[in-house]
């Protein structure tokens, strides 16, 4: 997310524009709910369990703001970001962010995930999301170590980093979840849909060069092949210790040199991302040993899910002076630590989203209240809401993303409820979630198409609506 930083200063711009004549933190109540989804022929892709979800819902909502926001942001992904296509026998689906014309091994997941649910009744999407996987597969081998990818060979903005730049890359920044997310992907498709098709010799492959590249990045005797550093004036978007990153002592944890907003680290151990690593190695030994028979791989997953797993009971849990004993965001095996939270997922406050910690564990309940909390230096309070945000974006501005994913992870109807309405209220009348907004003028919003934020509060109202529908008649 790196290259969005552009994004940054032309959207806030174009935000206040779009909204001029709009007063501060309206919701748009006023005026006449139509749809701002595209015209249907420009619609990406269609898919008629997504189109019967959204008429449930709206006619459960009933003329309400939320039913609207729903309308608009669920579809996005589908409307906007995907191409699929046939390719070599097996589908292939190539997923932009929004605003960027690339794909994001994260992104792309999390902008499909709330979709894997509805497969059952719906034999194209699921042929959309088993193109998805197919794609990621692909880029896997194209470079482990890359965060987004061109539709193929191409240009990018980025050619000039100082790494292993390939035609096909969009942008090479090292982070762990980038080869979690497929495998969380691949794993929730095969569970919601029992097809196997996906886990071929090529899924097999790319499941070794994830263990491999892990391994590497344990930086157990030697660094490792990977180095970034980037010619900027940012200076999160270029990497310390002659693109290296800061040392670490290597105790068995993973180093991930970028976090998942495309930002360098700064101790080089990202624990939420170390958490994932663990949890999506024991989904590969899962499938391994379930579907494709093959015990070698399953057992050098479990092996290394179990090594950083004890390296995280050791070396990633801290004391906090007001919070206690929490789980820190970074660390370097030194016992270092940077007590923060960013909004990017994996972040500490999304564990529970990612099953990488039970939402109810003291552990986390102490994390989370320190995350939700000023004691996190990127928590922010205004007129407008509350919420937690990120470098990326600078002081004073709040994600949506977070604020949903406080929802997502709730243990409490109040957290839910209260989401939502800020969610509702800060939308600056778009229709549309956005990368950020500033604390005390909604108005002045980051990315005015990020689809992952739309789809992510289409998945948080879809749930609410699955298990707790009476809370959402109080929005």
């Amino acid at each position: 997310m790196a290259t969005r930083r552009r994004f940054i200063r032309n959207t806030v711009v174009a935000g206040a524009a779009i909204t001029a004549g709009v007063p501060a933190f309206s919701t748009g109540r006023a005026a006449k709910r139509t749809s701002n989804r595209p015209a249907s022929r420009l619609r990406k892709f269609r898919s008629k369990a997504v189109e019967d979800t959204i008429r449930e819902i709206e006619s459960f909502l009933g003329d309400t703001e939320l039913a609207w926001l729903f309308g608009n942001c669920f579809p996005n992904t589908l409307d906007t970001t995907v191409n699929f296509s046939v390719k070599e026998n097996k589908p292939d689906t190539f997923v932009i962010t929004g605003d960027i014309n690339a794909m994001w091994l994260r992104d792309s997941t999390a902008q499909v995930w709330p979709y894997i649910s509805l497969t059952a009744g719906d034999a194209d999407l699921k042929e959309l999301i088993a193109g998805v996987i197919n794609r990621q597969v692909k880029c896997i081998h194209i470079d482990p170590y890359a965060n987004a990818f061109n539709d193929g060979p191409g240009q990018s903005e980025w050619m000039s980093d100082l790494t292993d730049m390939k035609p096909e890359l969009h942008e090479r920044k090292w982070e762990i979840d980038s080869l979690c997310y497929p495998v969380r992907l691949a794993h929730g498709y095969w569970k919601a849909t029992g097809d196997t098709s996906v886990f071929d010799a090529a899924w097999a492959s790319a499941m070794n060069l994830i263990i491999k590249t892990f391994r590497q990045q344990q930086r157990k005797d030697e660094p490792g092949p990977y180095r970034f550093q980037r010619v900027t004036g940012w200076q999160t978007d270029t990497v310390a210790g002659g693109g290296f990153g800061n040392p670490v002592n290597p105790v068995g944890l993973i180093v991930s040199i970028f976090r998942p907003s495309d930002d360098a680290a700064i101790w080089p151990f990202l624990i939420p991302s170390n958490y994932f690593a663990v949890k999506s190695l024991r989904q590969i030994a899962e499938i391994a040993s379930a579907v494709i028979r093959d015990e070698a791989l399953a057992a050098e997953a479990a092996a290394l899910a179990g090594e950083v797993e004890t390296a995280l009971v050791k070396y990633a849990r801290a004391i906090h002076p007001q919070h206690g004993e929490v789980i820190p965001y970074e660390t370097d095996g030194y016992y270092n630590y940077n007590f923060m939270d960013d909004a990017n997922v994996p972040s500490l406050l999304s564990m529970p989203y990612l099953g990488t910690i039970d939402r109810n564990d003291p552990l986390y309940l102490r994390t989370r209240s320190f995350v939700l909390s000023k004691s996190n230096p990127y928590y922010f309070s205004g007129i407008g809401g509350h919420g937690v945000g990120s470098p990326h974006t600078g002081l004073n501005r709040i994600w949506p993303i977070a604020i949903t994913m406080r929802a997502l992870t709730a243990s409490n109807d109040y957290d839910i409820v209260s989401s939502l309405k800020m969610l509702a209220n800060t939308h600056a009348a778009t229709g549309f979630m956005h990368e950020s907004f500033l604390k005390d003028d909604p108005t002045r919003y980051t990315r005015k198409w990020f689809a992952w934020a739309n789809t992510l509060f289409g998945e948080l109202v879809l749930e609410t609506y699955r298990t707790k529908p009476e809370l959402l008649k109080e929005i």
